[in-house]
């Protein structure tokens, strides 16, 4: 499976970094290397691209403001010198956040995780009708989880909690991880800590999402997804 993607950084020694290393990614396809921003958003609004190594400090405008301009933005990795926007970054949905200089091997586990992503994705396009179950392993077990059951995911350093109607099932997987297990159109993270189970939205306000056993914070970065829930656009 080609993973297709794009860099974006106004310096183009960064820039042939990043090809020398994807040039070296087997399942990795560049598709262009843009210094200039408004050129690559054209790109990626007119191709599809499946990942995007983004710089965070241009001239013209911040990676960080033209991702939050994509409306449909792929999976990201930030390429930066500078190390206090990682929690922005991920509250964003970030694949990986790479500081520079960075190896190849460094480079590597980040193209590993999106193929991984992709995959994951790929098989929820492929499977046909929808599934109304998914498998999560916690410890040695597989425990298999009706989708109904799920109200939302909490975030646990490296682990997930999956919290059902009548227990919890702790995963070790990262956000973006679980997200890719589930249905695009029946979850949504709203929180950098946080995903939940549309239908069991009953209420929302400007800072909280009510489910019935629990109120879950909206986070900032996210106020689209929510609209989106309560509009019924999700997905």
């Amino acid at each position: 499976m080609t993973l297709t993607a794009i860099a974006i950084d106004d310096e183009p020694v960064a820039l042939s970094v990043i090809k020398a290393h994807a040039a070296k990614v087997p399942f990795l396809e560049m598709k262009g290397c843009f210094t200039n921003a408004f050129e690559a958003m054209e790109h990626l609004n007119k191709e599809s691209t499946d990942l995007l190594f983004l710089d965070i400090r241009m001239p013209d405008i911040s990676g960080i403001d033209l991702l939050t301009s994509l409306s449909n933005p792929p999976m990201v990795v930030f390429t930066t010198a500078y190390s206090e926007h990682a929690v922005q970054s991920f509250e964003l949905d970030a694949i990986d956040y790479l500081l520079k200089p960075f190896s190849l091997t460094r480079f590597l586990k980040a193209c590993n995780k999106a193929h991984y992503l992709l995959q994951l994705k790929q098989q929820h396009t492929t499977a046909g009708e929808a599934p109304d179950h998914i498998f999560i392993k916690s410890g040695y077990e597989q425990c298999k989880v009706r989708l109904d059951d799920i109200l939302y995911l909490e975030s646990a350093g490296n682990y997930v909690n999956f919290v059902l109607k009548d227990r919890k099932i702790l995963a070790r997987l990262s956000m973006q991880e679980a997200l890719a297990l589930l249905p695009g159109e029946l979850f949504t993270r709203v929180h950098r800590f946080f995903i939940v189970a549309n239908s069991k939205v009953e209420r929302i306000d400007r800072n909280y999402l009510y489910l019935p056993q629990a109120s879950i914070s909206i986070g900032a970065a996210y106020a689209d997804a929510v609209n989106r829930i309560w509009n019924g656009e999700a997905g």
